[in-house]
């Protein structure tokens, strides 16, 4: 015998799934197709880290809060945690896994290695695809500026005196590899 949860009369028929079933979806991540069978509500950060395997980008307070998931989509930051996978079908997804050249880290990647801007290092993916950004869109003249814009990136570790100091370093070498001034 069936109770119906609504009213709890005997004898009603089942509830029945209703909504949008499960998807076939193409994720272009990296340079490469990638292909997951997904919920249609199923968040990027979540299409990443549980169905792709990529888990470089981290998932900190799931509410887009801490940028500890940002990534970039069409080469924009993004908080993957707040955007929907199916949304970015289509789209260039770039995590921290993709930033490198090869064996060659990135600039911002090296910097934060010789500045050491990272303690427990959890949310230095999220903080390094933020820097390169950051860098990019001409935010980095000062440290004011730097912390301005990078300010949707928490270290609860508070190593921000020397990611401020990463993004410095890594903003003049990325002048001086482009022919910029340093």
């Amino acid at each position: 015998m069936t109770v119906e949860p609504s009213t709890g009369r005997a004898g009603a028929k089942p509830a029945e799934f209703i909504g949008p079933g499960r998807i076939m979806a193409t994720l272009r991540v990296n340079g490469h197709d990638h292909y997951a069978v997904l919920e249609p509500r199923t968040s990027l950060l979540d299409a990443l880290r549980e169905h792709l395997h990529l888990t470089g980008t981290k998932k900190g307070c799931d509410q887009g809060g801490c940028g500890a998931c940002t990534v970039w989509v069409d080469n924009r930051r993004v908080l993957a945690c707040l955007t929907l996978a199916l949304a970015c079908e289509g789209r260039d997804i770039t995590t921290i896994e993709g930033v490198a050249d090869g064996d060659t880290l990135h600039p911002v990647q090296q910097a934060f290695l010789d500045a050491d801007g990272f303690q427990c290092g959890y949310c230095t993916p999220g903080q390094i695809m933020s820097a390169v950004k950051c860098i990019e869109e001409g935010h980095a003249g000062t440290e004011t500026d730097i912390a301005e814009w990078m300010s949707g990136n928490i270290c609860r570790c508070a190593a921000y005196q020397n990611i401020r100091e990463a993004v410095l370093q890594a903003r003049d070498a990325m002048r001086t590899a482009d022919g910029s001034r340093p």
